[in-house]
């Protein structure tokens, strides 16, 4: 292992290949690489003749081009490096401060600013709790605590892709009780509406499988779904992989029948990510083009804590002012320590060099108005959501009311529904 120096520093360099594999365009982290990492030029050998060492040189040109995935291991390698001295050590950055004072009230004057045209939303389970869907691990009313009657190993087997193709019969059980379209979204879902009108939604990036973000009103560009969806779903078996409907998966779940495929009748799986399977590559190709145009990250409703969606924070730029709407602060971490884990940048609410991060803490829903009323927009979010509500009712042939069409404050908001957790970017694992 060759150590280098740069500016002063000594980096041993196969570092970032082996601890921070970063994804090529063409896939996704998790897969194996594409070829091996091409050699070193070695240093010319003055005996030689100079036609022998041009030969050296064109063969190892040669054996650069013909391998792809050491380049991309090479282009890794830099973005590591480039990352690391940036965010660390703050080398060739300029961190310019954009808000005029680190409060909700600042954040609002930042948006009616012509600096912020594109705002990314990153959120999770915290934004549907207030439609009645649980979260995983809150300790009495959590999905995890309340799964006795499946007999299962352990709770978090009901989300492991092993174990589903052993024994589906948990997970679609389970699935009829939470399935999308027995929801309505929530003032958080219809506030990113309210800014894709506005014209300043870049992006939402989601933990969540609910879809309410579609119910609300996004359309599939407007998302990354970073853990899946319900929307569609796939026949498991890999020499198949036929499409299924939303509607087609509602109908069998519904009739207490286990989803198979048509074709070949392996199981059929909604479109979510399991423990044990890789992130969409979606979220990949996204991630590398929407966060050094954005203008401001708004995170809702998520603990920061499930990779690598929580890397996400440390994508923009730094300068990118960062509000965390949330029941607690969240994503505060040592950035050195984070940057070697491959965790990204850290919030940083509290010290004497924060310029930059907010956190609102409360009811995800609570903190929308508030940031709607200091925009001017809380009386049309507050029509939207009740009419968006009663469209939902009228479709349905419902007229039981939204634990959200009442956008008083709540005591304590029912649990949200967030997607299988992942610790190892590009693959989920327990």
């Amino acid at each position: 292992m060759r150590p280098r120096r740069l500016l002063g520093v000594v980096v041993l360099w196969p570092i970032p290949a082996l601890l921070f594999p970063v994804p090529s365009r063409g896939r996704a982290v998790g897969d194996s690489p594409e070829g091996p990492r091409p050699a070193s030029m070695a240093e010319p050998d003055p005996s030689d003749s100079v036609e022998n060492q041009a030969g050296k040189v064109q063969e190892a040109q040669d054996s650069d081009s013909d391998t792809e995935g050491g380049a991309a291991g090479g282009e890794a390698e830099m973005d590591f490096l480039r990352n690391f001295f940036s965010q660390t050590l703050s080398l060739g950055t300029q961190k310019e401060r954009l808000l005029d004072e680190l409060t909700l009230e600042g954040v609002a004057r930042y948006m009616q600013s012509e600096r912020c045209r594109r705002v990314i939303c990153l959120v999770g389970a915290g934004i549907s709790t207030s439609a009645g869907i649980p979260d995983f691990r809150s300790p009495s009313t959590g999905l995890y605590a309340n799964l006795e009657k499946y007999h299962l190993p352990y709770p978090e087997a009901i989300f492991e892709i092993g174990y589903f193709k052993k024994h589906p019969e948990p997970f679609f059980a389970l699935a009829k009780e939470f399935y999308p379209g027995q929801f309505k979204p929530t003032v958080c879902h219809y506030f990113m509406r309210l800014l894709k009108e506005k014209g300043q939604l870049l992006r939402c990036y989601t933990q969540n499988i609910d879809t309410l973000e579609r119910v609300a009103g996004l359309e599939p560009e407007d998302l990354v779904e970073a853990h899946g969806t319900f929307h569609t779903s796939h026949c498991i078996s890999p020499l198949c992989r036929r499409e299924y409907s939303l509607s087609w998966m509602k109908e069998k779940i519904f009739s207490d029948v286990i989803p198979k495929c048509e074709k070949c009748q392996s199981v059929v799986k909604p479109d979510i990510i399991f423990f044990g399977e890789n992130l969409p590559a979606r979220f990949f190709s996204c991630m590398q083009s929407d966060f050094q145009k954005a203008d401001l990250l708004i995170i809702m409703g998520t603990s920061l804590q499930v990779q690598p969606f929580a890397s996400l924070i440390g994508k923009a730029p730094l300068s990118t002012p960062r509000l965390l709407i949330n029941k607690e602060k969240t994503g505060q971490r040592d950035p050195f320590l984070g940057m070697m884990l491959g965790l990204g940048g850290s919030m940083d609410f509290d010290s004497k060099k924060a310029y930059r991060d907010v956190a609102w803490l409360g009811d995800c829903d609570q903190g929308c108005l508030a940031l709607a009323d200091l925009l001017g927009w809380k009386k049309e979010l507050e029509d939207f959501v009740r009419k968006e509500h009663a469209r939902i009712d009228a479709q349905s042939g419902s007229g039981a009311p939204n634990p959200t069409t009442s956008t008083s404050q709540r005591k304590s908001p029912p649990p949200a529904k967030e997607a299988a957790r992942t610790t190892t970017e590009g693959e989920k694992t327990q």
